[in-house]
């Protein structure tokens, strides 16, 4: 793997149902240039830095395929600022049979425009949530949707807006990890809350 094909993770949930349709591994990216005012993940936002966790996208290939998941979800930070590396993993898990699901802040004109790697991952995405989170207007009957302005897009026909994967209101679930308490899906309240013990 050439260094582009490394991916900086903030956070991994094996297997979730709150970040997309059926049984997902969902991979948060650090890193955001959009710093949406109420944004739900703060902490995600910085680039870099000597903490930050580098994963290759083939190791990411394996964990999905091995997690029994139908698909991945990609969240952030911004999924697209990491456009090439994710379009490796992207293109990895579709070959193996899993979905893609990626939510991002730009909308689906602006990553037409953005070049070849956006490109390239949008090619391998079946679903895209996209536009910027606008908390004064936070979705609390849309699945999946982080605010009223964002746009659900059916990018293949693997999905469709009549699945009832994708019917219902947000969920929100709750693991203890490590001493850690980690809150993931669509909080009502703000950001997600960490808790260590």
């Amino acid at each position: 793997m050439t260094p582009a094909a490394t991916i900086e993770v903030a956070m991994i949930v094996p297997r979730t149902e709150a970040e997309g349709p059926g049984v997902r591994y969902a991979v948060w990216v650090q890193g955001c240039p959009l710093r949406c005012p109420g944004c739900c993940n703060p902490e995600m936002l910085a680039f870099g830095g000597e903490d930050v966790v580098r994963r290759q996208a083939s190791d990411l290939v394996e964990e999905a395929c091995d997690s029994g998941s139908e698909g991945i979800s990609l969240l952030g930070g911004e999924p697209f600022a990491q456009a090439e590396a994710l379009a490796r993993l992207a293109e990895g898990v579709r070959a193996r049979g899993l979905s893609v699901m990626i939510y991002s802040g730009y909308t689906l004109a602006e990553l037409h425009a953005q070049g070849p790697a956006a490109g390239r991952l949008l090619a391998a995405t079946d679903l895209l949530v996209d536009g910027r989170f606008e908390a004064k207007l936070r979705s609390q009957q849309r699945r999946f949707i982080g605010s009223d302005n964002q746009v659900l897009h059916f990018l293949t026909d693997r999905y469709r807006p009549d699945d009832p994967k994708l019917a219902g209101g947000n969920t929100v679930e709750l693991r203890i990890r490590g001493g850690e308490i980690t809150l993931n899906g669509w909080p009502l309240l703000g950001p997600r809350t960490r808790v260590a013990r």
